[in-house]
């Protein structure tokens, strides 16, 4: 997360359900329910029993909850052992620990920009 003199963070309680879309420039903090397309300017925390049913789009997120939409990462992507996306996904560097749902196509961002190492396969 971004150090806090440098950006605020946003929360959603687990108490919350919210309907409708959500644009920002913090960090953002969800242990509820959203039903709408999430957009921030910022790091995405989604707590163990949150819940998304639409797109995301972050700087870098760290999931714990479940997502049903395609998500849009610029930066570091993890889904932690509880996590579950169904639908797309895009980042420049994707964790999936052990115990994670994944259900759709990756897409690694910047890609080119990293050194073109040949890979050597011994047969």
């Amino acid at each position: 997360m971004s150090s806090k003199n440098e950006q605020e963070l946003t929360q959603i309680g687990n108490a919350v359900q919210i309907g409708g879309d959500i644009i920002g420039k913090t960090d953002l903090r969800i242990a509820g329910k959203v039903h709408g397309n999430v957009q921030i300017d910022g790091e995405l925390i989604l707590e163990k029993y949150a819940y998304i049913e639409g797109d995301v789009k972050c700087n870098a997120a760290i999931l714990a909850g479940s997502i049903k939409g395609n998500v849009d990462c610029k930066g570091k992507l993890i889904l932690q052992d509880n996590s579950q996306i169904i639908g797309n996904v895009k980042a420049e560097q994707l964790i999936i620990n052990e115990g994670a749902v994944f259900q759709g196509n990756c897409e690694m961002s910047n890609i080119t920009h990293r050194e073109n190492k040949s890979i050597h396969r011994p047969y």
